[in-house]
């Protein structure tokens, strides 16, 4: 339950204020690591979630965007700007030694409440981003994890076998002293036992290499210590192909940034009408006049000038104001055409995962009911008959081999179809086990 519970959470991205409150809680990171003895995926996941370091960098992008946002929503900076006179100008009220002159550019109203849609899109589309991080880090963990489990349970799997295969040349050997065994029978029994020793090793440097793609998933060092997996246990699916695919529609973040690019180039042509209107300048220009050395100065002799000054930007030049409005277009048609190819790209990728799902699904059920079981009736009856002198050795070795292989593939089917269904919830971005009281129709129709 606790690890449906976190799944829900991180698939649909609301647990951003956990990760406001939990940002550098060095000591839930401590407490969550003592239990690393036995993995557990949900642990993993919030040790991830609290420690890899994309998801903050993602969440540090979203708040660079919020501050873009607050900046372009607001008025440019007053100008000022002042001029001293080596050589003073003579005027008729005296010389002119230094003016001063401060200015306020002012947009067309509604310029910069159309600049701050444009730019409120861009927030939306990098808090989209920061979800689309913390699930792709669920699926990374998630993937790792179950690849792990089906690694040690090779591992135990060989090493039951190796224990079989190892008794089986001894009585290989019993058997060809007294003539009821060939020498290629001892040879392929001792040639079976080194391939599981082989497989074991080969198992172990897997299983310590993913050990160290799960550390680095969550941020520790290459090395540090990870216990066993838990075994894993199928879930089953809820949903159809065609409820998957309207459900990613809806919740792919891929599909929702398009939708917000699409909005945010719908305000970006609004943005180019305004920017095609004229903007003005506010100014105030004062400047210090010095006494006059003139015999008969006027009343009004060194006062000081003050004026006024209002200027208009005049954007004439209707070509690029008609390419500003076409540039604009053209973005919004780009942002549909990359919609309709992002939706049939996710469609073909859901597609593929549905199959391997169901294939797995499909070899689990033949390994485990049938394969398996009957390989494993095939192995005592060999061993029956030939002890009891009506088989040979040789069949003995084959049904043996045959259900060791048989084992491992079935760990590999269900280790298959934990990761597709994983892949799959990535891009449905929900949990497919649990149906939802809301169809996707019903969602979408709230939307």
């Amino acid at each position: 339950m606790r690890q449906m519970i976190l799944m829900v959470i991180f698939l649909s991205g609301l647990s951003l204020v956990f990760l406001d409150q939990s940002h550098g809680n060095d000591g839930a990171r401590t407490e969550i690591e003592t239990r690393f003895s036995h993995l557990l995926l949900p642990d993993l996941l919030e040790f991830a979630y609290l420690s890899n370091p994309s998801i903050i960098a993602s969440k540090e992008s979203w708040q660079i965007f919020i501050e873009n946002y607050r900046i372009g929503k607001s008025y440019p900076d007053p100008k000022l700007t002042t001029t001293y006179f080596p050589s003073p100008i003579e005027t008729r009220l005296g010389p002119q030694d230094w003016n001063l002159t401060l200015s306020q550019a002012i947009p067309f109203p509604g310029t910069l409440a159309q600049r701050g849609k444009v730019l409120a899109a861009d927030v939306n589309i990098s808090k989209l981003k920061l979800d689309k991080t913390i699930k792709s880090m669920v699926t990374q963990v998630a993937l790792a994890y179950y690849e792990l489990a089906y690694i040690q349970t090779a591992i135990a799997v060989a090493g039951a076998n190796l224990d079989l295969n190892i008794s089986l040349s001894k009585i290989g050997k019993n058997a060809y002293a007294r003539d009821k065994a060939y020498f290629y029978d001892v040879s392929r029994a001792r040639a079976q036992t080194a391939q599981i020793q082989y497989d074991i090793l080969l198992f172990q440097e897997l299983e310590q290499t993913q050990k160290t793609r799960i550390n680095t998933l969550l941020n520790r060092v290459p090395d540090a210590s990870l216990g066993r997996a838990k075994n894993i246990v199928a879930r089953d699916i809820a949903y159809s192909l065609k409820e998957i695919y309207d459900l990613a529609m809806l919740h792919q973040e891929d599909i929702l940034i398009a939708d917000e690019t699409i909005e945010k180039s719908n305000e970006a042509i609004r943005l180019s009408r305004f920017e095609n209107l004229p903007s003005f300048k506010l100014g105030l220009f004062y400047a210090g006049i010095g006494r006059p050395e003139v015999a008969n100065p006027p009343g009004n002799a060194g006062d000081d000038a003050l004026g006024i000054q209002l200027g208009l930007n005049l954007p004439l030049w209707f070509g690029k104001n008609k390419s500003r409005n076409a540039r604009a277009l053209a973005r919004r048609e780009k942002a549909r055409a990359d919609k309709r190819i992002t939706a049939n790209q996710i469609k073909e990728r859901i597609s593929r995962l549905w199959f391997k799902l169901k294939n797995s699904k499909r070899l689990m059920t033949l390994y485990e009911n049938q394969l398996i079981p009957q390989a494993l009736a095939s192995v005592q009856t060999a061993e029956t008959w030939f002890q009891e002198g009506e088989g040979s050795f040789s069949d003995f070795l084959e049904v043996q081999a045959t259900a060791y292989n048989f084992q491992l593939s079935l760990a590999r089917a269900g280790t298959d179809y934990s990761q597709a269904l994983v892949r799959l919830e990535q891009m449905a971005g929900v949990v497919l086990n649990v149906k939802s009281d809301q169809t996707p129709k019903e969602i979408s129709h709230e939307n």
